[in-house]
């Protein structure tokens, strides 16, 4: 597979690319062709963009239609058929069923642009500055959502201080038996605890950057009831873990919570196509009209192929009810890879079709599966602070056929990876 042009004329900032070297030319569901017509399953889905599958066609159909009358391809915000039909939508199918109210705003087509966005209206409607994130959290790369993510490999790389952000441990960060919460909750009812009342917390319901970890409804409903005792907004990242990749369309639907601004993004468009939004209460909706704009907000295309995917996988429950059906199988079939290995203190978690595999005395475990998986035609990535985590994302849409292919394939790599343990 030549890669020359790739490595002559592309920056060295390229990532994906190293990890899965060779040059993809089609693809179609969860399964993707490289120029030399090899096949690959697709476990990555575009880092969780693409839970309805590439190319999905009835998707395309309605994208293709679109583009043939001539449909308004670029808009900036001002009103257009294919926005109002999203909008509407969206409010009908998703917002209303959930007894949500919060206004739409349109951002940049990134989620790091969304969540800029969500932090900056949290500070303007609270006159605060600092912002309670939380460790592992992952929200971006652009200054602002960079200083509230954790990882100090991004971190470094900004070049500036990075402020007005105090970390607070996530669930789990000290092990079961210390309560996070509790801790959260000292901190922000001790006036001389050095924490600033914060204009905003801001939280993944499973960080997905940040390893597969996953809060429990029990941890997020009291931090909700927390943030809403000091009347702090809540900001629930759902960039990676919402559009249905735990089964509910959000993330945190299973908890009961409504947190006051939510940001959404990846697989928001269905079909790979830039897209972004935050949902605000209406109190918090305090924009002066151009407070936060861009070129690119308002991508029409994704209007048109966000509300096709909307009427075909939310007008009912089964989509949702396959995801959890796949999730539970994915799981099955990974506790009995776990089992075959007795003495490789492998560990899963994750929920739905979000799930990790770690060893968590061996970092270098998923990175040496996914290599090895990458020859044996799947793809897969890592994550975690150190990498140390396998990373499960397949499209939604996959078959039973495809998905149990791929847990062979990641058998097979597991098989030859796994460092043993010493008595």
């Amino acid at each position: 597979m030549n890669l020359d042009t790739f490595e002559q004329w592309e920056s060295e900032v390229r990532s994906y690319i190293r990890s899965f070297p060779t040059v993809f030319d089609t693809a179609r569901g969860a399964t993707l062709v490289d120029e030399d017509g090899k096949q690959f399953i697709d476990f990555f889905a575009g880092a969780g963009t693409l839970n309805y599958g590439h190319n999905n066609p009835i998707i395309k159909r309605a994208l293709l239609d679109y583009i043939e009358r001539d449909g308004i391809v670029h808009g900036l915000d001002m009103a257009t058929s294919a926005k109002r039909e999203f909008i509407e939508t969206f409010r009908d199918l998703i917002l209303t069923p959930r007894g949500l109210n919060h206004r739409l705003q349109f951002t940049g087509p990134t989620g790091a642009n969304a969540t800029e966005a969500a932090l900056k209206v949290a500070r303007l409607a609270t006159g605060r500055a600092n912002v309670i994130a939380f460790t592992h959290g992952y929200h971006g790369l652009s200054l602002g959502s960079l200083a509230t993510t954790a990882a100090r490999s991004y971190r470094s790389a900004a070049g500036v201080a990075l402020g007005n952000v105090t970390f607070a441990p996530y669930e789990g960060y000290f092990g079961p038996s210390v309560d996070t919460i509790e801790l959260l909750a000292t901190q922000l009812a001790d006036p001389s605890s050095g924490m600033d009342l914060p204009a905003a917390i801001i939280v993944e319901a499973i960080q997905g950057e940040g390893g597969i970890n996953v809060a429990s409804a029990e941890w997020l409903q009291r931090l909700a009831a927390l943030a809403a005792e000091h009347e702090i907004p809540l900001i629930l990242d759902d960039i990676q873990a919402g559009c249905g990749r735990t089964g509910a369309y959000f993330s945190f639907e299973d908890a009961g919570i409504i947190p006051d601004i939510v940001v959404l993004s990846k697989s928001l468009s269905g079909f790979g196509l830039p897209f972004s939004l935050v949902l605000l209460r209406p109190e918090l909706d305090v924009w002066e009209p151009g407070g936060h704009t861009g070129t690119f907000r308002g991508n029409n295309l994704a209007f048109i192929s966000a509300t096709a995917a909307l009427n075909t996988y939310w007008r009912d429950s089964g989509l949702s009810t396959e995801v959890r059906r796949k999730g539970d199988l994915l799981r099955q079939r990974l506790q009995a890879v776990i089992a075959a290995h007795p003495n490789s203190q492998l560990e899963l978690r994750g929920r739905g079709l979000m799930q990790g595999l770690v060893a968590p005395d061996d970092p270098g475990f998923a990175g040496r599966v996914s290599r090895e998986a990458f020859s044996g035609g799947l793809l897969i990535e890592t994550s975690g602070a150190n990498g140390e985590v396998l990373k499960f994302l397949p499209p939604l849409v996959i078959d039973d056929e495809t998905l149990l292919t791929g847990v062979e394939i990641v058998a097979a790599a597991i098989q030859g990876s796994l460092v043993p343990v010493r008595a």
